[in-house]
């Protein structure tokens, strides 16, 4: 899905066995690897809504992702569901049904692609806040897991997902339709949308952003809700019309490969001199900080953080206008309000 998602999580309890592999076929493990994540994320509240539950419970993970790999640098290692070695095989099951983002595409030792951690995909579908024969884009398709799932929920007319590499899109197409799954897969760059395909009542995007690209606005009905990762959060818009757009975050944390192409994210900025480490490691205050970057000096970031009773993702929100796009706290005609993308 183009995205890197959430912070690594256990081992799924209840995950296959590598010790049964001697006794148990490929298939059933993998089947049951498959049933236990569902129940995992059941168990965790992310599944709450039946319609996603039957979708997670009838696409498995492991037909998106035949290898990912591990470690970084000089260090990476591809672990293959087809390797000849048993062991290396159940160290890739063990992998792809862990409730943790992999990595499935590199370039030059850099992540340009992975798929995203399952219970993050459940909050971020669940919020989408889908309705029967709504017509949905995905902004980076990925390993093509995320348009499976939708495809489950709507039907293949209704998706398209769009990525800006050609392998990408290839690959996914090929993991579609080994499920019988069948949505319009665009090669092309997401921040220009897919006018062909509109109008949509949703769009999800899979990779952090720096700016909302205007484009999208004038591809949405109006109502339309577009969900993506800004910063380390997911913002939620609702469409007006062509022209304006505004939302608040979730208080869920999301931390995605950039988005590449015409609206290409800038570097996160570093550690800042002289700021206190633990706060620069608060996950709150590294949300604001990266949000205003730019606009404010961190040492003032901080200040205000602190004087505002050190507020969370789900109290700062986003406007979009055809004058510009802010950032802002508590209230979008409040007193603190900021450029994006500065």
């Amino acid at each position: 899905m183009g995205a890197h998602s959430g912070r690594p999580a256990g081992t799924a309890p209840g995950t296959a066995d590598p010790a049964r592999a001697a006794h148990t076929g490929p298939r059933d493990l993998r089947d049951a690897a498959h049933a236990a994540q569902v129940r995992e994320l059941t168990a965790a509240g992310v599944l709450e809504d039946p319609a996603w539950r039957a979708a997670f419970a009838a696409v498995p993970r492991h037909v998106f992702v035949p290898y990912f790999f591990t470690g970084r640098g000089a260090g990476h290692e591809r672990l293959w569901g087809e390797d000849p070695d048993p062991a290396h095989r159940a160290r890739w099951l063990r992998g792809v049904y862990t409730d943790a983002p992999l990595a499935t595409r590199l370039r030059d030792g850099e992540l340009v692609s992975s798929s995203s951690q399952p219970s993050l995909m459940a909050k971020m579908l669940d919020a989408l806040d889908v309705r029967d024969g709504d017509n949905v884009l995905e902004i980076g398709t990925g390993t093509g897991y995320n348009a499976a799932l939708l495809c489950h929920r709507l039907g293949d007319d209704r998706v398209t997902t769009v990525d800006l590499d050609e392998e990408i899109t290839e690959s996914a197409r090929a993991h579609l339709d080994r499920l019988g799954y069948h949505p319009v897969v665009v090669t092309g760059d997401g921040a220009r949308g897919c006018p062909s395909r509109a109008p949509f009542d949703r769009i999800l995007v899979t990779c952090t952003l720096p700016l909302v690209p205007h484009a999208w606005l004038g591809q949405c009905r109006p109502g339309a809700r577009i969900l993506a990762p800004l910063s380390t959060g997911l913002i939620a818009l609702r469409v007006r019309d062509a022209d304006f757009a505004e939302g608040r975050f979730l208080h869920t944390s999301a931390y995605f490969v950039p988005l590449r192409g015409a609206t290409a994210s800038p570097t996160a900025p570093g550690v800042p001199y002289g700021l206190p480490f633990e706060l620069v490691e608060n996950e709150r205050f590294q949300f604001m900080l990266v949000l205003t970057a730019g606009a404010l000096h961190p040492r003032e970031a901080l200040d205000l953080w602190r004087g505002e009773g050190r507020p969370g993702r789900e109290r700062f929100g986003v406007t979009v206008s055809a004058e510009g796009q802010w950032s802002w706290l508590d209230d979008p005609q409040g007193p603190y309000v900021w450029p994006l993308g500065e």
